[in-house]
């Protein structure tokens, strides 16, 4: 038995086997950079580094979805099927009717089992999400929301341009419908203490969400937060590899149990990072230390979560 619930588990469990994820990249844009809200994007963001090079706006979805089984055959041989993964900027920052078409069309390539919508909280409506919930009467459908902090201010200073009540508010319309939710949060953002985030876990277990995925923040090149980083180093949270691993099983042992754990840590190529405090190490080496770590501390996943609320 693992000591917490892994994502894979979560999709064996309801599924019978793994979807793998299949990004593709349908010509969305963002309201942070189109002047919906703003032109300069989060201060973090830097999209090309975690974006596959066979995924690319000018190619048709079903050569994304052809290229993207194939570039995962090997690794992934044993998939039961494939998700179509709408990853890059908000995939719901369209009109309904343009939705549709891109999503159908995705849902009609043969090997497509569903969806995976990477998005905003700012970015749905009772419409889109109607829809969705539609759509998930015949196939696999999960919604993603970029949250990033439950504080406010730290939204404000990284430029999301949304708040915490938006995002909590979109997770609780999404679930409500029967939607896979899921939500992504980074630790290590500006002005954040380790007490800060570690008071997150009962924040963010409470959400009605499927999964999570948690990533250390990483300082990406050309981005208005490697600047920040310069100038104010002090203000910024920084883990060594061994005290993350453990301020995550701190994290994991007060958190829900019931909720999927897709990532615990971020991987971007290093010619997009400014530094590499870990050295070059791959995720699946990250989630062995984890594990090993967790059984060396005789812990799991939501061992706390109950004492959060006596």
């Amino acid at each position: 038995m693992k000591r917490y619930l892994s994502f894979a588990s979560y999709i064996k469990e309801h599924y019978g086997g793994r979807l793998q994820k299949v990004v593709v990249d349908a010509g969305f844009s963002c309201p942070n950079r189109d002047g919906t809200l703003g032109t300069g994007g989060c201060t973090y963001c830097l999209n090309e580094a975690f974006h596959p090079a066979y995924s690319h706006p000018k190619i048709g979805l079903h050569q994304q979805i052809d290229e993207g089984m194939l570039f995962h055959r090997e690794r992934y041989a044993r998939a039961k099927g494939y998700l179509a993964y709408f990853q890059t900027y908000s995939n719901t920052h369209a009109p309904l009717p343009r939705l549709k078409q891109l999503y159908e069309e995705a849902l009609s390539h043969p090997k497509i089992e569903g969806l995976v919508i990477a998005t905003r909280p700012d970015c749905v409506d009772a419409d889109k999400l109607d829809y969705l919930s539609e759509l998930a009467r015949n196939h696999v459908i999960f919604i993603e929301y970029g949250v990033e902090s439950c504080y406010n201010p730290t939204l404000q200073r990284i430029r999301r341009g949304h708040t915490f009540e938006q995002a909590r508010e979109a997770i609780a319309q999404s679930a409500r419908r029967g939607l896979h939710t899921g939500a992504h949060f980074i630790f290590g953002l500006p002005g954040e203490t380790r007490d800060n985030m570690m008071h997150t876990a009962s924040t963010i277990g409470a959400l009605p969400l499927t999964s999570v995925k948690f990533h250390q923040l990483q300082i990406i090149k050309g981005t208005d937060m490697e600047l920040e980083y310069l100038r104010h180093p002090n203000d910024f949270v920084t883990f060594s590899l061994p005290e993350y691993i453990d301020f995550f099983i701190d994290f994991l042992e007060r958190f829900n149990p019931a909720i999927a754990i897709e990532r615990f840590a971020g991987e971007v190529p290093p010619r997009f990072v400014s530094h590499t405090p870990w050295g070059l190490i791959r995720y699946a080496d990250l989630v062995k230390m984890l594990e090993k770590r967790l059984e060396e501390r005789n812990t799991w996943q939501g061992r706390k979560w109950g004492e959060l609320f006596e």
